[in-house]
This record gives structure tokens, C-alpha cells and sequence, in this order.
């Protein structure tokens, strides 16, 4: 091949290399500038995502001192005899015992009414012994005068009723759903004032309640330990809710 030959092929690969290249070039520019901005709006949006998804979850409590408005005395009592008639007249006795009892503090008739009886026997060395068991039931809402009541119960036992174990006064509070939507907003205000400090100390601001979630209302004693002993046998209670709540913050 003359010089002049390979001048000329030199010249036309120098040509064809340098197009190539520069197409190339310029796809690659392209790309580069396209993964560029699309990394920065995927940047951009996904911070947009996350100080849009901003928020808190909080718990709120609210509590209240309530007086029970429902007692109910279940009285136990019995009579134990070799001759069931004489058993059952005991019982019968001290039946219109309990009754007199009720009526000279106040209660109404329809307060007090029986709700079983029963009669056993057990046979020791040839002899029949029977016991029979009756049981009536207070229903009042003067909660006062049932307290009364309550206190002056060894009366019974010195007319000669024998209690058994068991009666006692129960007392109850049945008026939830009228405090339940005060207790609520209670809760949640709560809750609103725990987010705004939790806001104050992050330097952002407390929005709209995202999520809320409202617990169990519970009823306990409202002194003593809480599901302990005298949950039932006092007439002061304390209702509890606590509610769970997210807010929106930024």
C-alpha cells in the first residue's frame, strides 16, 4: 500500500471514530442529565412524602369521681333442724325480720324481694339433720339509705338471722353513657396537650387529629388499689378512659 493510501484510510477512520464518539457522547449527556433530574425529583418527592406523613401518637387520660347510683344486697340465710317443718318455720321468721328491718328504714315493699331457696340433708349416726336456705334481694337507688342499711346490719344478726357468708351490698354505677362523651373530649384535649409539648420541644406545630382510637371505659373503687378488694362494696367509684390519638404535626 503507497503512503499516500494509508494517509487517506487513516484520515477516513479518524473520521468515522470521531462521529461515533460524539454520538455517543451526547447519548451518554443525555442519560447523565436525565438519571440527574430524576433523582432529584425522586429525592423531592419522597421528602415531600415524608414531611407529609409527619405526626405523633399520643395518649390522652381523663378521670372522674362518681357516686354509685344502683345497690344491690343479696341476703343469705338459713335455718338448720331435725324437723324440716321447724326449719322452715325459723326461715319464715326470719324472713319477716328482714322485711320489718327494711321497712322501718325506709324501703319500699317492692325493694325487697326473694330470689330462691333451698333444702338440704345430711344423715349422721341414723339422725336426719335438714337446712334450709332462703335468699332475698335488695334493689334501691337511694344509695344512702342503703349505706344505712349496711351499717346497721348486726341488727339482723341480734334478732337471731344468721347471715351467711356471701350478703353483701353491691353498688354500681349505671349512668356511663351520660358522662362518656365529656370523658372523651376530656381524653382527647389531653392527648392534644401532650402533642403540642412534644411539638414545642421538636420545633414544629401540632395539626388535625389523623387517627384516634378510644379505650375501655373502666369502673373501679375510687380508693384502694385499683381491681383489688371494695370494688364493688362502695358506693365511690372512679371511671377511667384513656384514648389513643395521632396527630398530624409539621
Amino acid at each position: 500500500m503507497s503512503e499516500e493510501s494509508k494517509q487517506e484510510e487513516h484520515a477516513g477512520s479518524k473520521g468515522f471514530f470521531d462521529k461515533t464518539t460524539r454520538r455517543w457522547l451526547g447519548t451518554a449527556a443525555v442519560v447523565s442529565l436525565g438519571l440527574v433530574s430524576g433523582g432529584y425529583l425522586l429525592g423531592d418527592g419522597l421528602l415531600r412524602a415524608k414531611e407529609a406523613d409527619r405526626s405523633v401518637t399520643v395518649r390522652g387520660l381523663a378521670e372522674r369521681d362518681v357516686t354509685a347510683n344502683l345497690a344491690t344486697w343479696t341476703i343469705s340465710y338459713s335455718s338448720s333442724s331435725t324437723d324440716l317443718a321447724q326449719a322452715q318455720a325459723k326461715v319464715r321468721r326470719d324472713t319477716d325480720t328482714i322485711r320489718g328491718f327494711f321497712e322501718e328504714l325506709g324501703f319500699p315493699d317492692e325493694a325487697l324481694q326473694p330470689t330462691g331457696a333451698n333444702v338440704s340433708s345430711y344423715t349422721n349416726n341414723g339422725v336426719t339433720k335438714y337446712t334450709v336456705r332462703q335468699r332475698m334481694a335488695l334493689r334501691s337507688n337511694d344509695i344512702d339509705l342503703a349505706r344505712k342499711a349496711v351499717s346497721q346490719q348486726f341488727d339482723l344478726v341480734s334478732k337471731g338471722v344468721f347471715l351467711e357468708e356471701g350478703s353483701g351490698m353491691s353498688y354500681s354505677f349505671t349512668q356511663l353513657n351520660k358522662i362518656k362523651p365529656e370523658m372523651v373530649a376530656e381524653a382527647t384535649r389531653d392527648a392534644r396537650a401532650s402533642a403540642e409539648q412534644f411539638a414545642k420541644d421538636s420545633g414544629t406545630d401540632v395539626g388535625s387529629i389523623r387517627e384516634a382510637t378510644q379505650g375501655y371505659f373502666t369502673i373501679e373503687a375510687r380508693d384502694g388499689e385499683a381491681g383489688g378488694w371494695g370494688v364493688a362494696d362502695s358506693p365511690f367509684k372512679k371511671v377511667r378512659v384513656v384514648t389513643t390519638v395521632n396527630f398530624s404535626i409539621g
